[in-house]
């Protein structure tokens, strides 16, 4: 486990803090709070950067590059 030092803005902290409250958690659960958001936030950016990068592509292209693969996995021979 690594420690990071953040700084946030209190309207931030408060936030998070009585959102835990409020359902629940207790204060130690503000690292698994952050941890969540980052991994959500590295999927969006990585979702969005990969839907630009292919957006040229038509469709059914995509669907047939993927279904190949899916194919070549499922026989072994990835």
């Amino acid at each position: 486990m690594t420690r990071w030092n953040l700084s946030v803005p209190e309207e931030t902290d408060r936030a998070v803090r009585t959102f835990l409250s409020q359902n629940g958690e207790k204060m130690g659960h503000q690292s698994q709070f952050v941890n969540d958001a980052v991994c959500r936030r590295i999927v969006g950016l990585t979702t969005s950067k990969v839907k630009n990068r292919i957006a040229h592509y038509d469709q059914s292209e995509i669907l047939a590059l993927v279904d190949k693969e899916v194919d070549a996995c499922r026989e072994g021979r990835s």
